[in-house]
């Protein structure tokens, strides 16, 4: 099991490597083109990494699938596997989307050159990785020991996704912030970027050794909004696995793919009126399907995680069509209505 690990963990930071010394070697600003081709090649990796899980779970390579899922009592097989990998992938793929919006209000409100925002997006995933890594083991070895947390995950959804429906349009000011006020107070700032630097030496003997650049600063903050992230998308993955494997790996090809997923959906945020909504439906459908895993077991056998993928994947498509439908009307409108005229 551990071999299998390495070898996964090895693979990615190859990706990684290849990503910022070789495609990304020199800092430019990542156009939407040349962010819908990553998006795809991501997405690509992403899915094609099923058949990896088909034929290490099938064959039980490495000692894969060999334990039991404490979220619905069975031994994975290859199809049973790649069913859970493939509806992780989606419902964080899926989550992440309100993620890129959060990342979208960073930048904006620390004016991040859109030269070096991709170094931040870059150190970012590692970052969120590690944590996440940590995060996914802890939980996953709490559920195999205290059953009774699944539902209690499912409670957080639900609540979770409540919350959002009421909360509305969110106008959370990055520059007011808890994390934001800490660092200024108790780290040395400089107020302008130095180049692609987070942190640069004193100037003078009299000031401390070494500041942090507004380049370290947004890279905190989108760190600090991934770990809020992580607590709404950690318990939903365990309500589809808690085979630590397939969750970890599902959750590293939907981060992965989460930087070219900002540079393709930053300029259009505010067009996508109806996501926001559209997650909160997805985390109250996955929520629920923990609460009522034994009904829908018997209901729908093992074809359970392929209907909440295709739930989940029909209500963000939904929530993208109603958001472009009235994106249009919008501006049918504004062409109609005369300049001053309400």
């Amino acid at each position: 099991m551990i071999a299998a690990w390495v070898l996964f963990v090895g693979f990615v930071g190859v990706l990684l490597a290849l990503d910022l010394g070789v495609f990304h070697r020199r800092a430019h600003a990542v156009g939407f083109r040349e962010a819908l081709g990553w998006t795809a090649v991501w997405a690509t990796l992403g899915l094609a990494f099923s058949g990896v899980v088909f034929v290490c779970y099938e064959h039980k390579l490495w000692g894969i699938g060999t334990v039991v899922d404490p979220v619905d009592g069975s031994v994975n097989d290859g199809a049973a596997a790649v069913g859970k990998y493939l509806t992780g992938y989606v419902v964080e793929k899926s989550l992440s989307i309100d993620n890129v919006f959060v990342i979208a209000t960073i930048f904006s409100a620390l004016a991040v050159p859109a030269v070096l925002q991709h170094r931040v997006l870059f150190w970012g995933v590692i970052g969120a990785l590690a944590m996440r890594a940590g995060m996914i083991l802890v939980g996953a070895r709490m559920i195999a020991e205290f059953r009774w947390l699944l539902p209690l995950f499912a409670v957080v959804l639900i609540a979770t996704a409540i919350k959002m429906l009421l909360s509305g349009e969110s106008h959370w000011d990055p520059r007011q912030s808890r994390l934001l006020r800490w660092l200024r107070r108790w780290l040395p700032i400089v107020d302008e970027y130095r180049g692609d630097s987070f942190v640069v030496r004193a100037a003078s003997a009299a000031a401390p050794a070494v500041a942090f650049t507004p380049l370290a600063v947004a890279l905190v903050l989108v760190e600090g909004a991934d770990l809020v992230f992580a607590v709404d998308s950690i318990p939903a993955i365990f309500a589809i696995t808690a085979d630590p494997f397939l969750v970890f790996t599902s959750n590293v090809f939907a981060m992965l793919g989460l930087r070219s997923l900002y540079f393709a959906l930053a300029g259009m945020v505010d067009r996508f009126r109806y996501l926001k909504p559209a997650l909160a439906v997805v985390l109250m459908v996955v929520g629920g399907k923990l609460l009522a895993a034994q009904q829908l077991h018997e209901f729908l056998g093992g074809n359970v995680n392929v209907v909440l993928l295709a739930a989940v994947a029909g209500i963000i498509a939904s929530g993208i069509v109603a958001s472009i439908v009235a994106e249009r009307r919008s501006r049918s409108h504004r062409r109609v209505v005369p300049a001053g005229v309400q």
